[in-house]
C-alpha cells in the first residue's frame, strides 16, 4: 500500500492522548480488525510511512512491533511488512479521502476542524420553513410518500429558481437528490463505465473525485476552468465520457470563470457531445457586491447543473438537485429508484419554502462570510507571514501554499497540534498540489484565531518539511 494512501486511511489517528506509537498502533489495529486492511496487504516500509506521517522512524517501528507481537502483522527481512493471514479477495475498498474520514471520525472536542466547510448551525429561516412544511404535511392525503424524482413542490421551486436566473426550466428537468454528493454519484453511475475517462480540474472538489473513483474512472486533469477543453476532446478516440467543473467560487481556489469562458466551454462540450457537469453548490456564496454569474446551462441546455442547499443554508438539510434535459433526468430517476425510493419529504417541503428566498438569504449572510474570510487571512498574515493565502471574492475556502515541505505531512503535524486541514494532494487527481493545504473560514473569529495559533505552532514543530523526530503536541487551550 502506498504510504500516502495509508496515511489518508489512518484519519485523525494522532489526535488522542498518549505516546504516538501507541496511537498509531491502535488505529492500524482497528483498520485490520474491521477489514479495511485485508490479510496479505503489504504495509509501507518504516521510513516511507514515517515520512508520510511526519513522525520519526522509531514511532512506526514501535507501532509495527506492537502489532507483530499481537499477531496482526508479519514482518520478515527482505519481504517487508504485511497484514497477517493469507491473501484473499475482500469487499470493495471504501473511501480513504480525508474530507470524508474527518466526518466519519468521532468529533473530538479538542480538534478544530478546518477540513469540511459548511455553516455551523441552521439559520432561523430554516426553522420557519420547517414549520410551514409541517403544516402542509397535516393536509396531505392520497400520497404514499415515495417520490424518486423528488416532491413536485420542490421540483417546481427548483425550476422556478433557474427560470428567474435566465435559464427557463420545467419541473420535469429537475431531479431532487439527498444533497450534492448523491447527485454526483448518480451522474457518475449514469455516464461513466469502468475505465472510462472523466475530465476534471486540478485541483477540484475531492468528493467529485471519489464519486468518479468509485466507478473506476480514469481521470484526466486540466487547469482550473477546464482550460484546454477543446484540445482535450478534439480526437474522437480519446473523447471523455464526462467532464466536471466548479465554475463559480471554485473549490478550493475560489476562482470564478468569466462569462466568455463559460459560453465557450458550454458550446464546446455540446459540439463534442461530452456531458458537462456544472457544480453550482457554491454559486451563491459571493461576498457583498458580487453578482452570482449565470450557470453554464444559460449557454447550452445540454449542460448538467448540480445544486444543493448544504453550503448556502445548512449541511444537515440534505437537499440537492440535478437540472438537465428530460431524457437525462428520466434515466437518473430510474437509477436513483433502485437505491433510494425518494428523499425526506418534510425536508423537501422546507426546501421548497426556502428556494424563493435563497438569494436574499445568501446576500444577508455575505458580509459575515467576508468578515470571517478577512479575519482568517489577517491572522495568517500575522502569525504565518511566509504562507501564501490569496484573497477570494466568495466561497468558503482558502487555498494556501506552503513555502516548503508538503501538505500531506504538514496536515499530520497540524493534527497533532489540534487542527484538521485537507492536504492539497487529495484535491488533485494529477498527483500535484502537494505544496498546498485547504482550510475553510466558516468558523467563528475566535476559533479561527486559535486555529491559526495552533497552525503556527505546528509549522514551527514541522521543521521546514523535514519531518524529523516526533514533535510534542502544543498545549490546547481551547475546546471547539
Amino acid at each position: 500500500m502506498d504510504p500516502a494512501d495509508l496515511a489518508d486511511r489512518l484519519g485523525r489517528w494522532s489526535a488522542g492522548r498518549g505516546p504516538l506509537y501507541l496511537l498509531l498502533a491502535a488505529r492500524l489495529r482497528r483498520l485490520v480488525d474491521e477489514g479495511e486492511l485485508r490479510p496479505g496487504t503489504g504495509l509501507p516500509p518504516d521510513r516511507a510511512l514515517a515520512s508520510a506521517l511526519a513522525v520519526g522512524r522509531g514511532t512506526v517501528v514501535a507501532a509495527y512491533e506492537q502489532l507483530r507481537t499481537e499477531g496482526r502483522i508479519v514482518r520478515r527481512q527482505g519481504s517487508g511488512t504485511r497484514v497477517a493471514g493469507p491473501s484473499r479477495p475482500g469487499p470493495q475498498e471504501t473511501t480513504g479521502a480525508p474530507v470524508f474520514l474527518h466526518l466519519l471520525e468521532p468529533q473530538a472536542d479538542d480538534v478544530i476542524l478546518l477540513a469540511c466547510a459548511a455553516p455551523g448551525e441552521p439559520p432561523p429561516i430554516l426553522l420557519t420553513a420547517y414549520e410551514r412544511a409541517l403544516s402542509q404535511l397535516a393536509t396531505v392525503t392520497g400520497d404514499i410518500g415515495y417520490h424518486p424524482s423528488g416532491h413536485p413542490h420542490l421540483r417546481r421551486a427548483v425550476a422556478d429558481h433557474y427560470t428567474r436566473r435566465g435559464v427557463p426550466t420545467d419541473p420535469e428537468q429537475v431531479l431532487v437528490t439527498n444533497g450534492g454528493q448523491q447527485a454526483l454519484s448518480l451522474l457518475a453511475r449514469a455516464f461513466v463505465e469502468p475505465g472510462g475517462t472523466v475530465l476534471v480540474e486540478a485541483p477540484t472538489y475531492p468528493g467529485a473525485l471519489e464519486a468518479f473513483h468509485e466507478r473506476a474512472a480514469a481521470l484526466r486533469t486540466l487547469p482550473t476552468g477546464l482550460d484546454g477543453f477543446e484540445a482535450a476532446v478534439r480526437t474522437p478516440s480519446r473523447r471523455p465520457e464526462l467532464a466536471y467543473l466548479v465554475a463559480t467560487h471554485h473549490n478550493p481556489t475560489g476562482s470564478v470563470l468569466p462569462p466568455l469562458a463559460r459560453r465557450r466551454l458550454a458550446v464546446a462540450a455540446a459540439t463534442a457531445d461530452v456531458p458537462l457537469i456544472d457544480d453550482e453548490v457554491l454559486a451563491h456564496l459571493g461576498f457583498p457586491g458580487q453578482r452570482t454569474p449565470p450557470p453554464l446551462a444559460a449557454y447550452s441546455d445540454r449542460v448538467i447543473t448540480v445544486g444543493s442547499l448544504s453550503k448556502s443554508v445548512w449541511g444537515g438539510l440534505r437537499v440537492g438537485w440535478i437540472r438537465a434535459t428530460r431524457p437525462v433526468i428520466d434515466r437518473l430517476a430510474r437509477l436513483r429508484a433502485v437505491h433510494d425510493l425518494g428523499g425526506n419529504l418534510p425536508a423537501q417541503l422546507a426546501a421548497a419554502e426556502l428556494l424563493p428566498r435563497l438569494e436574499t438569504l445568501c446576500q444577508d449572510m455575505a458580509a459575515a462570510r467576508q468578515a470571517r474570510h478577512d479575519h482568517l487571512r489577517a491572522e495568517l498574515a500575522r502569525q504565518l507571514p511566509q504562507w501564501q493565502a490569496p484573497a477570494v471574492t466568495g466561497g468558503q475556502t482558502l487555498w494556501v501554499r506552503l513555502p516548503h515541505g508538503d501538505g500531506d505531512s504538514f496536515a499530520q503535524t497540524a493534527l497533532r497540534h489540534g487542527v484538521a486541514v485537507i492536504p492539497g494532494s487529495g484535491l488533485d487527481a494529477s498527483g500535484g498540489s502537494k505544496e498546498f493545504i485547504r482550510i475553510h473560514s466558516f468558523a467563528a473569529p475566535d476559533t479561527l484565531t486559535e486555529a491559526v495559533r495552533r497552525l503556527a505552532t505546528a509549522w514551527q514543530a514541522y521543521g521546514g518539511g523535514h519531518g524529523r523526530g516526533d514533535p510534542a503536541p502544543a498545549p490546547r487551550s481551547m475546546a471547539v
